[in-house]
């Protein structure tokens, strides 16, 4: 436009490219150079894609929020949404999943001790556990997960090719050994029949902890585990392909240990990692 402005009208050269005349005048006025709210523009683009390419594509406008906070860079959420449509970049999409509970049978069930009570006030005060079965190409990889509701860390998981009682009692044993073995913890579950076998029941009463299950048929009653599944699949498995078992193990592991423990932001924990969030309060 500007090498034309002495050949064409400007108010037909803006019609093309669909600027603004106004804009076109601003920018001689500037001398030819952007203006410092582009310039800010590009810069909060490099920005919000440094962060979400770091995230592995997993957070939305809020959790990008905080971590461009973190390091030095304060916008609203509601900016960063604008910014990611603008970009073309979008958090990673949930689907429905099927239940792996199985909770047709005659075992007998231990009360419901929890009661939906999903806030603990102290560390080794409560425990929800639950099993789910990612898939890789040579089959079920059913995993265990043993998860503290003080500070939604995941203490103890395990993975088998066979959803038995032992597989729960290893992601539970897990968790004892890395919590330095406490005692009187209510340990909750659903009704599956690995958690109302009698190998898990004496298992706990042996190392001093507190049983405790699910309704039927309310999967509200252990909403915590569900949610941790919800995000394990929606941001490490949905839309991808393990060829192995020990590849899918892998994949867990570092979801689990790297990523969610050290790094995702629990909204019950103030948008706080599991891990940061016991070392600021736990003396």
């Amino acid at each position: 436009m500007d090498e034309n402005h002495g050949l064409f009208k400007i108010t037909t050269m803006s019609r093309v490219p669909q600027v603004s005349r106004s804009g076109y005048y601003r920018w001689r006025k500037c001398g030819g150079k952007p203006s410092a709210r582009p310039l800010h523009r590009l810069t909060l683009d490099k920005w919000v894609k440094q962060v979400f390419e770091a995230g592995k594509g997993r957070n939305a406008a809020r959790r990008l929020a905080l971590g461009l906070a973190d390091a030095g860079h304060h916008s609203d959420h509601q900016t960063i949404a604008k910014n990611l449509r603008r970009q073309g970049l979008r958090a990673k999409a949930g689907r429905k999943f099927k239940s792996t509970t199985n909770s047709t049978h005659s075992l007998p069930v231990a009360p419901h001790l929890l009661k939906q009570g999903f806030v603990a006030t102290v560390p080794n005060q409560k425990y929800v556990c639950d099993i789910t079965d990612p898939w890789a190409d040579e089959g079920w990889r059913y995993l265990a997960v043993v998860v503290d509701l003080y500070s939604r860390l995941v203490v103890g998981w395990a993975m088998s090719h066979r959803v038995t009682a032992q597989l729960v009692c290893d992601a539970l044993q897990m968790g004892l050994w890395r919590r330095r073995m406490p005692t009187g913890v209510i340990a909750h579950s659903d009704r599956g029949s690995q958690y109302c076998s009698h190998i898990y029941r004496a298992w706990l009463q042996d190392n001093g902890l507190l049983c405790s299950m699910s309704r039927q048929d309310n999967g509200y009653d252990n909403a915590c585990a569900e949610s941790l599944f919800y995000s394990l699949k929606v941001e490490a498995i949905h839309g991808e392909r393990f060829f192995t078992r020990a590849i899918m193990k892998q994949a867990v592991f570092d979801y689990i240990e790297v990523d969610y423990n050290r790094t995702r932001r629990p909204s019950a924990n103030d948008f706080i990692s599991p891990v940061l969030f016991e070392a600021q309060r736990v003396a």
